[in-house]
């Protein structure tokens, strides 16, 4: 069992997405974990003890005044393996960021050095709030792992980005968090990732685009640089990234292209996770197509083949970076992603099928298959994106 011997604290925080902590507690223990349920006033309101003190290792922790150990948030800081804050609230993530310890999960999580995972889950409107995302970077910044919040149906009916990710995904980012500190086996390298999906548009409104929301490429990101890589990440995603990252953000193809060039000079591998357009309007209209003008004729061109170009730039020695693509299919997936590492002069490619379950865009989890120019193939099983970008970094730094 992954987990055997940790000891996990759960906290669980008043937001309504409470209910998942208890499949997440359930899924911690069957993976071997000892976990000890620490749960806030506002959690009482939404979950039991009782479910807790059923499910976990040792009865639920409520208070700081209540329990057997004289200092218990002492005690549960320096006894844990990990900490799991899920669902972490407004209000904690907050109290995480300014060092203020109100309760006994917040004096916790300032007398531990266990890493720490935290599982936003807010409206829409709270996660984007600049408050909220600079706090988010700022915990970043300092090692803790973030699992981002979901797109979905949230509390008051409507649907948006917000929802508390798949306890399965939480727990295997536990998993990989425990086991994430992999040796330092790209240091001294430099790493480009791209992330994301292109948009290129057709008025000042509108645009041609793709599901991509730039989590996989933000995890491999992420990867590259616990794995000592100085990074480089262009993305056209809003998904927050570490400071130690050097990150610009870009919009269409054209621009991705022209900063991937800029970093790749000096790269010793490009990561070329991001979906990029195939194709863009070859006119953009200066104001808003209306209805009232008819059904408009939108022509399109090829956008440059970004993973091609820079190959036949390594084909002619302008470039000696390790190229490793992407190959998001939905049909013939070994296939298509054979033909593609030998078509566009890459090193490697990761295919992965994106119509699959729990795979692919907007997905906190992935599968795929690594195929590489010297005819191995790797099979990466359903995982967190974050452990497949684990996985990546040690497969790119053995071929360099």
């Amino acid at each position: 069992m992954p987990l055997s011997g940790k000891r996990v604290v759960l906290g669980v925080t008043g937001g309504i997405a409470a209910y998942k902590s208890i499949e997440v507690c359930r899924r911690l223990v069957d993976a071997g974990a000892h976990v000890i349920p620490v749960l806030t006033d506002a959690a009482l309101n939404m979950v039991g003890e009782t479910t807790f003190r059923a499910l976990a290792s040792e009865p639920p922790k409520t208070s700081l005044w209540n329990d057997s150990h004289t200092i218990p948030h002492t005690h549960l800081g320096q006894t844990a393996d990990l900490i799991v804050v899920c669902p972490a609230t407004a209000r904690i993530i907050s109290d995480m960021r300014t060092g203020r310890s109100g309760d006994l999960l917040s004096a916790t999580l300032v007398a531990t050095e266990a890493p720490v995972v935290i599982c936003p889950a807010m409206h829409t409107e709270m996660w984007d709030h600049p408050a909220i995302q600079e706090n988010i970077g700022v915990l970043m910044d300092r090692g803790v792992v973030i699992v981002p919040p979901e797109e979905g149906r949230l509390a008051g009916g409507d649907i948006g980005k917000g929802r508390l990710a798949a306890p399965e995904t939480v727990v295997q980012t536990a998993i990989a968090t425990l086991g994430a500190d992999i040796p330092q086996v790209l240091d001294g390298r430099t790493v480009v990732v791209t992330a994301g999906g292109t948009r290129e548009p057709i008025d000042p409104v509108r645009f041609i685009g793709n599901r991509s929301t730039g989590k996989q490429g933000h995890a491999i990101a992420e990867a590259a640089a616990r794995a000592g890589a100085k990074v480089r990440l262009i993305t056209t995603s809003n998904l927050p990234s570490g400071s130690q990252i050097e990150r610009t953000d870009v919009v269409t193809a054209a621009e991705l292209h022209r900063e991937v060039l800029r970093a790749a000079s000096d790269a010793d591998a490009i990561v070329m996770a991001a979906a990029v357009a195939d194709f863009a309007p070859s006119e953009i209209a200066p104001h808003k197509i209306k209805k009232a003008d008819g059904v408009p004729q939108i022509v399109l061109t090829p956008t440059v083949d970004i993973l091609a170009d820079l190959g036949k730039r390594k084909a002619n020695g302008e470039l000696h970076a390790l190229l490793v693509g992407f190959a998001a299919e939905t049909s013939n997936v070994a296939d298509n992603a054979r033909g593609k590492l030998s078509r566009k002069g890459a090193d490697m490619i990761v295919a992965n099928n994106v119509a699959g379950e729990n795979t692919g865009f907007a997905h906190s989890t992935n599968a795929v298959t690594v195929y590489a120019i010297d005819g191995s193939e790797v099979a990466l099983s359903l995982r967190s994106k974050a452990e497949i970008g684990t996985e990546l970094c040690v497969m790119i730094s053995q071929r360099l």
